[in-house]
């Protein structure tokens, strides 16, 4: 139940005020909701269009957008101030912020930036300190192998790869339905139980004795894992909006990459305790790490959020993060954005009916394609880096620094692409332009022999891996085009679960036959970076020649017509003739 989407949400203007009529308190709002009259949304668009921009700021705007007046409306034009859309884009009663709903409600910019610095402080923050620890169980199994990891439980590499592969598939498969129990159990019930549970086996992999107990313990891992980064999406979704959602997705995935640079340094620390109680470092290594995130896990059971309107508990004060006030602009802000996340409670589950509607949306399977390839180019060289950084002569502790540079290239090129793709609304050219930057240097791999010279091998592999990854951008990519919370549910999972089907293909790229130059991967991984670029233009053009058969369509109807649509139609989700797609 929604018209969100690109050209909607290009079109959103601010709704502005008269300075002299209110001040910043609750009875002066209240005033404020009584002068402004949404009867005519469409006067109320045409007087803001050349004051106002669309609500883009990045971090470095502590005082919001550029030219805008901090104590003028900052509320977003939407379907709620036009009264012949409005009633057929209702929240359901099951809602459970739906006491705070109210399409009247104005705020300004002062309190929109403060509140926005207030979820980044307590929601995005912790979110990503759970996935930095989740990358510290899920990425630790490379630094192991800097310490003779294989050599100490007598695994070849084909065994070492075997094991992702348990680990990819066991992530995978557990994707969808872990998601399925958080939309019925809640994120901030499911994710803490998640990462209890992961921990005891993460720091278990401690007594590890041989390939068996390896197999095992990469299965349970994956079991466990599963879901969760879909799991926070869907969490992140609920407090904001879908052009905010992007740049926070980028800080999730930069605390991913934060935590590879200070597991570098743990790494480097833990290793050499080798030899303490008779025990290989690597064992410390696990044993340590699987501490953290079990810190991390019940930490969680306190610091996540049932709803925005449910921020009291015995954690977080009986007063709660939020006052009314706040409640009230985070609900209205989130519909107002995208109607369609009041469609349901969000503890209630997806039926199978609802489950096989959703994998059958033939219109995200772009988008599916686009994370089962996307990372295929860069996926191996980054999984046998400590292997081939050690093949080519570096030591134990070298290698498990000689990753830090391309960690903060990584970083700070994916920030970049995801303020640019968000800057200019604008997806599949970015996720080229990542192909087109590891393009050359996997041709400069293939080209290595065994005499080169080793700095300059480790020069071009750390500018390949500091690529700008765009998964930020397509994972938000497919909350916005999926359009609907039980859509949105499952198409977070699917997408991810395409991105694990590419990890398992890119684990065999790379085999024991043709180390330690891997020319014939490197060839492979050529081949498929053409193709990504490939599969990106024919993803925009399918989306464009979409949105376009919807424009004719829907301006071939008249006014009445479109008004019997809105209130009869069964179309859902990304289906309804009033939804464009982002590209």
């Amino acid at each position: 139940m929604s018209v969100n989407g690109d050209d909607f949400h290009q079109e959103k203007v601010a709704v502005t005020r008269d300075s002299e009529l209110l001040a910043n308190s609750p009875s002066a709002a209240e005033k404020e909701q009584q002068l402004v009259s949404i009867d005519s949304a469409s006067t109320i668009k045409e007087s803001t269009l050349a004051q106002h921009h669309p609500k883009k700021f990045y971090f470095w705007q502590v005082r919001g957008p550029s030219g805008i007046d901090l104590d003028g409306i900052a509320t977003q034009y939407s379907v709620f101030d036009d009264p012949a859309l409005a009633k057929h884009y209702q929240p359901c009663a099951e809602y459970e912020n739906l006491h705070r709903f109210d399409p009247a409600v104005r705020w300004t910019w002062r309190e929109e930036i403060a509140l926005l610095r207030k979820l980044d402080l307590r929601i995005m923050m912790f979110v990503g300190f759970m996935f930095g620890a989740l990358q510290l169980d899920r990425g630790n199994i490379s630094q192991a192998n800097a310490d003779n990891f294989l050599k100490d439980l007598h695994l070849t590499t084909n065994d070492f790869n075997n094991g992702n592969t348990i680990f990819t598939v066991s992530f995978l498969l557990s994707e969808l339905p872990s998601q399925l129990v958080s939309k019925k159990l809640g994120p901030d019930r499911w994710v803490p139980k998640q990462m209890v549970l992961w921990s005891i086996v993460a720091f278990s992999q401690f007594w590890l004795n041989g390939r068996s107990s390896f197999y095992a313990t990469r299965a349970l891992l994956g079991i466990l894992q599963g879901g969760f980064i879909a799991d926070c999406t869907l969490y992140l979704s609920y407090f904001y909006t879908a052009s905010e959602l992007p740049v926070r997705l980028a800080y999730f995935w930069a605390a991913d990459t934060l935590a590879n640079i200070i597991a570098s340094f743990l790494g480097f620390g833990i290793l050499h305790m080798r030899g303490v109680l008779g025990y290989a470092g690597w064992r410390w290594l696990f044993l340590i790490e699987g501490l953290i995130t079990l810190i991390a896990g019940i930490l969680a059971y306190g610091m996540m959020l049932p709803a925005p309107t449910k921020s009291k508990s015995w954690l977080r004060g009986k007063n709660g993060w939020f006052s009314e006030r706040e409640e009230s602009i985070l609900v209205n802000r989130i519909l107002r954005d995208d109607p369609s996340k009041g469609d349901m409670h969000n503890r209630q589950p997806i039926n199978w009916k609802n489950l096989w509607y959703s994998l059958n949306d033939y219109d995200l399977w772009p988008i599916y394609i686009i994370g089962f390839t996307f990372f295929m180019s860069t996926n191996s060289v980054a999984t046998y880096l400590s292997l081939t950084l050690r093949s080519i002569g570096f030591s134990t502790f070298q290698t498990t620094l000689m990753g830090l540079p391309n960690q903060v290239g990584g970083l700070l090129t994916m920030l970049l692409v995801t303020y640019s793709s968000q800057r200019f609304n604008e997806r599949c050219f970015h996720g080229i332009l990542s192909q087109l930057w590891a393009l050359p240097n996997l041709i400069a791999l293939r080209s290595f022999g065994s005499h080169s010279n080793r700095w300059s091998k480790y020069a071009v592999t750390t500018i390949l891996l500091s690529h700008p990854s765009t998964h930020a951008v397509q994972v938000a990519w497919t909350s916005r085009n999926s359009n609907s919370v039980r859509s949105r549910t499952v198409s977070s999972a699917v997408y991810n679960m395409a991105c694990q089907l590419g990890g398992i293909v890119s684990n065999y790229i790379y085999r024991s036959d043709d180390a330690p130059l891997y020319k014939r991967g490197n060839k492979d991984l050529i081949a498929i970076c053409g193709m990504n670029i490939a599969v990106y233009l024919g993803v925009k053009v399918y989306y464009v020649l979409r949105n376009r058969f919807r424009d004719r369509k829907w301006s071939s109807l008249s006014d009445e017509e479109k008004d019997h649509y809105l209130a009869t139609t069964t179309d859902r989700g990304n289906k309804r003739l009033d939804f464009r797609f982002a590209h």
